[in-house]
Formats: C-alpha cells, structure tokens, sequence
C-alpha cells in the first residue's frame, strides 16, 4: 500500500511530537521527585526533542 508523501510527513511529526510529550511528561516527574539534576537533564533532553520536531515541521511547510 502506497501513502502519499503528506501522509508519511504527518505521521512522522505526530510520533516525533509525541516522544516530545512523553518526555516532558517524564521531566515533570522528575520535578515532582524532587531530582533536581534530572530535571535539568530531562528539559535539555525535551528542548532537543522539540527542536527536532519543529525543525522537521518547518522544512516541510507544515502549519502549526
């Protein structure tokens, strides 16, 4: 089955969007814990992850 390159570009940004989310949801735990270095890490980890996402969202022309 062949699915059109907007399909496959899609699909891409929405699983890179979402590992985006599951790691800020796994620095907000962090916070919550209380692991201050962690956190630090875990928002540096989160911001790439992000950048990452919105880098291949803008190279493609997609809207936010």
């Amino acid at each position: 089955m062949s699915n059109s390159l907007m399909t496959r570009d899609k699909s891409e940004a929405r699983k890179k969007g979402m590992l985006a989310v599951g790691a800020l949801g796994g620095t907000v735990l962090f916070a919550v814990a209380g692991w201050p270095i962690m956190t630090v890490a875990g928002l540096a980890g989160t911001g790439y992850l992000t950048w990452k996402w919105f880098v291949f969202r803008a190279k493609r022309g997609m809207r936010f």
